[in-house]
C-alpha cells in the first residue's frame, strides 16, 4: 500500500460543518466551500487533509480537501459518501482525463496539449501540459500536494514520459500556504528547448523558464480560425510570445507580419519558430516593446493592417478588478481599431475568468464608439476541449474571445 494511501485509510476523517442555509451550492456539486460558510470544525485538521463536509444536522454531503488559511476552505472532490477517496480514487480521475485527450493526440499533426485541466477535471488545483515527451504540471493546493507521489507515479505508468517539470510558481500557491517552486519531479530536466507540433506547425518552446507552463496551448483552435482569414493580409500579432498567431497566420498566407512582445525571451524564440518552419523571414518583423506604446507609436506613424491580434495576459485576476480591468480592455482595443484599414479584422481575447462575454462585447462596443468606429462581431471564440468547462463550475470558463470587422 502506498504511503499516501496508508495515511488515509488510518486517520478517520475529521467532520466540518457547514452553516445553514449554505447547502445549496454543494448540493450543485460547486467544489469550493469559502471559509464563511463554514460553521465549525470537529478537530484540528492539517492544511491539505481529506475531510468530511456535513450539513447543520450532521448529514454528510461530500468529501473534499481542507485548508484553512485559503478563502477557499474546502475543495471537494466526491459527494457519494460510498465511494472511498483513496489512492485508487485519483489514480482513476487522472486516467480518466488523460484518456479524453487522447483524440487530439492521434494525426500526428499535434503532440501539445492540457491533460489535467484543475477542478474541471475533477482534482483541484492540478494543472499538467503535454509538450511531446514532457511535461509541465502546476500544483496550485495543498491537498494534491500532498497526492502528488500518486499522481506523479499514474502519470509515468499512462505515458511514460521523459520528463515532469513542476512549473508551480503561480501566486495562488502562496493563497494555500505554499511556497513557488520549480523542480524536476520524474525524469531528466527538460531541454533548453523542446520541440512540439500544433496544428501541423513546430514550435520550439522553453518549459522551465517560458511563461506558464511553457506555451499556450488554450489557443490552438482560435490561432487556426483566425489564421484562416489572413490569405493576402499585412497582420499585427501583439503580445505574440511565441509566435502562435504570427506562424498561424504565415502558414495561411499572410503578406507580412509584424510580432510585438515586452519579452526578449518571447521575441528570440518565435524567430527561431520561423526559421524552424522555413517560411519567409522577410515577411516577418519583430518588436520588443510594452504593446500599448508600440500602438501609440504605429499611430503616429501613421502604420495600418488589415489584421490585428490582441492577446494580452490576464487585466482581471478578481472580480473586484473588473471595472479597471474593463476600461484597459477598452483602450487597448480602442488603440487596435484606429490601426486598422476599413473592413479590416481584429481577433481580440480576455483570459480573464471574471470577465464575461456579454462584458467583454460591451467593452467592444465602448472601444468602437471612442474610436469612431463601427464593429459586426463575426465569431465567438473560447476555449477548446482539452480546457472543458464542468457544468457545476463556470469558473472555469476563462478563455473567450471576439472576432470582429471593423468599419
Amino acid at each position: 500500500m502506498h504511503d499516501v494511501e496508508r495515511y488515509y485509510y488510518l486517520c478517520p476523517m475529521i467532520d466540518v460543518i457547514l452553516k445553514k442555509g449554505k447547502e445549496k451550492a454543494v448540493l450543485h456539486r460547486h467544489p469550493w466551500v469559502f471559509s464563511g460558510a463554514i460553521e465549525s470544525v470537529n478537530g484540528k485538521p492539517a492544511n491539505g487533509e481529506i475531510v468530511r463536509l456535513v450539513d447543520a444536522k450532521g448529514t454528510f454531503m461530500a468529501y473534499g480537501f481542507y485548508n484553512d488559511q485559503s478563502r477557499v476552505a474546502l475543495r471537494l472532490l466526491e459527494w457519494d459518501e460510498r465511494v472511498a477517496v483513496d489512492e485508487e480514487w485519483f489514480r482513476v480521475k487522472v486516467a480518466v482525463a488523460v484518456a479524453s485527450r487522447s483524440n487530439l493526440l492521434i494525426d500526428g499533426f499535434t503532440n501539445t496539449c492540457r491533460l489535467i485541466f484543475s477542478e474541471s477535471d475533477y482534482l483541484p488545483g492540478l494543472i499538467v501540459d503535454k509538450y511531446a515527451g514532457h511535461l509541465a504540471v502546476q500544483v496550485l493546493t495543498t491537498g494534491i500536494e500532498k497526492m502528488m507521489p500518486v499522481i506523479i507515479d499514474e502519470l509515468q505508468l499512462l505515458l511514460k514520459p521523459a520528463s515532469i517539470f513542476d512549473k508551480s510558481d503561480a501566486s495562488s500557491r502562496g493563497h494555500e500556504g505554499l511556497e513557488t517552486q520549480n523542480i524536476v519531479l520524474a525524469g531528466n530536466h527538460p531541454p533548453e528547448r523542446v520541440e512540439v507540433i500544433e496544428n501541423g506547425i513546430i514550435y520550439n518552446i522553453n518549459i522551465a523558464e517560458g511563461q506558464k507552463s511553457g506555451f499556450y496551448c488554450d489557443q490552438r483552435d482560435n490561432r487556426k480560425i483566425t489564421a484562416s482569414y489572413a490569405k493576402g493580409k499585412k497582420v499585427l500579432d501583439c503580445f505574440c510570445y511565441s509566435g502562435g498567431f504570427t506562424l498561424n497566420a504565415l502558414q495561411n498566407g499572410a503578406t507580412s507580419v509584424t510580432s510585438v512582445d515586452s519579452s526578449v525571451l518571447a521575441v528570440d524564440t518565435l524567430k527561431e519558430n520561423v526559421t524552424l518552419n522555413k517560411y519567409d523571414e522577410q515577411k516577418v518583423s519583430t518588436i520588443v516593446s510594452d504593446v500599448n506604446k508600440q500602438l501609440r507609436k504605429f499611430r503616429e506613424e501613421g502604420e495600418m493592417f488589415d489584421m490585428i491580434i490582441l492577446d494580452p495576459p490576464k487585466y482581471a485576476p478578481s472580480r473586484s478588478a473588473l471595472d479597471k480591468a474593463s476600461r484597459a480592455y477598452k483602450d487597448l482595443n480602442r488603440q487596435g481599431m484606429l490601426l486598422l484599414n476599413k473592413g479590416g479584422l481584429l481577433a481580440t481575447f480576455s483570459c480573464s475568468g471574471a470577465m464575461n462575454m456579454e462584458t467583454f462585447k460591451q467593452v467592444l462596443a465602448w472601444a468602437a464608439l471612442d474610436a469612431g468606429k463601427q464593429v459586426q462581431f463575426i465569431h465567438q471564440f473560447c476555449q477548446p476541449e482539452d480546457h472543458p468547462v464542468r457544468a457545476s463550475f463556470p469558473e472555469g470558463e476563462y478563455l473567450k474571445g471576439l472576432f470582429c470587422r471593423v468599419m
